[in-house]
């Protein structure tokens, strides 16, 4: 962007020797704003319209950022939506991080370099479908808080963290030389059951703050009365988000009753939409998105496509909705852009909808990258996790009468294992029980390490389980991502309420934080343990890792390149390549079958490490015990769906 000022340099032959000096002269400077009167924005004096995209780039590693921004900008965009998770940058109470994929100012800046300008959601709520909506799970240490509202406690730690965020966002506002045009306030609030409107207020006066008067501020609600009544305040402009299958004049009507000069803005007009473990893949017709978008851009409005690029959530970052189903390891949506950044047909159909509205660049646009399929890489079964406890959890155990929830326990992602003895001899099958749905999310049941099976949130609340007395009972529990949309995003995650066995409550539990990320990337070494049990069960078997290891071959030019890693045979579980947290796997309930792995994660110099943690039953001791890697991903896998007859809440859309 060019300076908003010039350094002009005058000089004079005065009283025999040259005397110069430095004026600064004001040149034109960057403006954005809302011409209400042509209900239109204007941009730096002239009527201005923008069709944009969004990425997502916590869901796309830094490496590609480059690579996607520019495949944006050749389609015909002008602008990226982007949201800022909270909980991917504030990971513990004033410890941020803002570097490597968490380098939002490094995102913004290559947007801005390659010509494209930027809509920034900072939230503090995202939604997004990702974990709480992007809201810290050490928020819920004060269990009784209210998020999303006025309560002092929440607004304190939102303060905290706008404190830091919205500084580093100001020098990068279009009207400061970078190419920030506009910033939503929370997201979608008018679905949400609080409607505060002095939280909402609390919240433009700290971003006018920090950002000043002139940053247009705006809020997004999907199209209906109630939802926009509750989720704008004096100091926003309305926008509204909305379907490709939906009245699309009706929806603009809803706008134009809060809004009723201005410009007409639809900021997430989906392009596909969300998956579930256990659900469908789902795809929305290419046919069915040009339509729309031709329709909602021939009535001059601004548009918001989402998502462009869905990418993937790595780790643990994935959401869910009510009733509890989580979302899987890809968010690919069926977008424009692949999860691996390829073009595809929706891609270049779209492309030619903008061409009607406006020049698209010239030049060629940057090609898919290349896959590679590796093969098959062996696997050896490493260790029993429940024999590994003092590499798992370092700082040792936690005892309590009572079951201690994750944030009670410090431990706000991935896996807690609950321990206590058999009050009484269950040597007939006796009911072990969460009456008050109580685990969340999955629970993996051993009985002096013999599996029993899995208790499972909003499904399977008993199991019978045998054992004698005094056998020690571990309940591994697995956080499977918070609820992200709706009332209960205040989601606890382990036992959360009582378990019994029989009539008879549970007590006594020892419970151990682990830390597997950590021990993982230190290397799980080579130790003696028990020979491993088999279980009476042909369904389960005791969680464990599995490890190995292969090399990128030689001869090939360009490699290592992006790939797929496929899991015959295995059932649900969680994998590590060197080091790095893919994600977690489920073919045995689908639909996504492979995991996208993205070339930057991969060696060439050094073999690369492979760590599965199998959770239910690996295809080790039936066939053979292998991943493989595959240049074609699978994510509509037929599946039989496990919600027969329910709605799901998802996303306020």
């Amino acid at each position: 962007m060019a300076s908003s000022e010039t350094v002009c340099c005058i000089c004079a032959l005065f009283f025999g020797g040259i005397f110069c000096t430095l004026i600064w002269t004001a040149t034109a400077k960057h403006t954005f704003q809302i011409d209400y009167e042509n209900n239109c924005f204007k941009k730096d004096g002239e009527s201005f319209r923008y069709i944009s995209g969004s990425i997502h780039y916590s869901r796309v590693p830094r490496y590609y950022w480059k690579d996607r921004i520019l495949k944006m900008y050749m389609l015909g965009l002008n602008a990226v939506h982007t949201y800022v998770p909270w909980n991917f940058h504030e990971v513990m109470p004033k410890k941020f991080v803002f570097d490597g994929d968490r380098d939002l100012e490094h995102f913004l800046q290559l947007a801005n370099d390659s010509g494209l300008l930027v809509i920034l959601r900072p939230g503090p709520y995202i939604c997004a479908e990702w974990d709480m909506g992007s809201l810290p799970a050490w928020i819920l240490k004060k269990d009784s808080v209210v998020l999303r509202s006025s309560d002092p406690d929440y607004l304190a730690a939102v303060d905290q963290w706008m404190n830091v965020l919205l500084p580093k966002i100001r020098p990068l506002l279009y009207n400061n030389g970078g190419p920030i045009i506009s910033v939503q306030v929370e997201n979608e609030y008018g679905s949400y059951f609080a409607c505060d409107h002095d939280y909402l207020r609390h919240l433009v006066k700290l971003f006018r703050y920090h950002l000043g008067d002139e940053v247009v501020l705006f809020s997004t609600d999907g199209s209906s009365l109630h939802n926009v009544q509750c989720g704008t305040v004096d100091g926003l402009y309305a926008a509204v988000d909305f379907g490709p299958t939906e009245d699309i004049t009706k929806c603009f009507e809803v706008q134009r009753h809060f809004e009723p000069k201005g410009p007409l803005i639809n900021s997430e007009l989906y392009t596909g939409w969300l998956d579930h473990w256990g659900e469908k893949h789902q795809v929305v017709a290419t046919s069915v998105i040009t339509r729309a978008l031709d329709t909602v851009l021939g009535l001059g409005a601004n548009v918001n496509m989402y998502m462009f690029i869905g990418g993937t959530n790595f780790g643990y970052w994935n959401g869910a909705n009510t009733p509890y189903a989580a979302q899987p390891t890809s968010y690919d949506y069926d977008a424009p852009l692949s999860e691996a950044g390829d073009l595809t047909v929706k891609y270049f159909a779209i492309r030619e909808v903008i061409r009607k509205y406006k020049k698209v660049p010239d030049g060629p646009i940057p090609p898919s990258v290349p896959k590679f399929a590796y093969g098959p890489v062996p696997l050896k079964r490493q260790h029993i996790l429940s024999e590994m406890l003092d590499v798992l959890c370092p700082s040792g155990p936690v005892k309590s009468v009572y079951p201690l929830n994750f944030v009670q326990l410090n431990q706000y992602f991935g896996f807690v294992l609950y321990r206590t003895l058999l009050p009484k001899d269950c040597s007939s099958p006796t009911s072990l029980s969460s009456p008050l749905n109580g685990v969340h999310d999955r629970a993996y049941i051993t009985v002096d390490g013999v599996p029993q099976g899995v208790l499972e949130r909003d499904k399977m609340l008993s199991i019978n389980i045998t054992g004698k007395s005094g056998a020690t009972l571990d309940i591994l529990v697995e956080n499977q991502g918070r609820v992200n949309f709706g009332k209960y995003i205040n989601d606890f995650k382990g036992l959360v309420t009582n378990l019994t066995l029989g009539k008879d409550l549970l007590t006594g539990w020892t419970m151990y934080p682990l830390r597997i990320d950590d021990a993982v990337g230190q290397g799980l070494k080579e130790k003696s343990h028990k020979s491993f049990l088999s279980s009476t069960s042909s369904t389960f078997s005791a969680p464990a890792f599995y490890i190995g290891s292969f090399d990128i071959p030689s001869g090939i030019p360009d490699l290592p390149q992006d790939t797929f890693i496929n899991f015959p045979g295995w059932t649900k579980g969680q994998i590590w390549i060197n080091g790095f947290n893919l994600g977690r796997y489920w073919p045995a309930r689908g639909p996504q079958i492979t995991l996208y792995v993205p070339r930057h994660i991969l060696s060439t110099s050094a073999p690369n490490n492979i760590t599965v943690l199998e959770l239910e039953k690996s295809p080790c001791d039936v066939k053979p015990c292998v991943v493989e890697f595959v240049d074609t991903p699978v994510l509509n896998a037929t599946v039989s769906n496990i919600f027969p007859g329910r709605k799901l809440l998802a996303g306020g859309h």
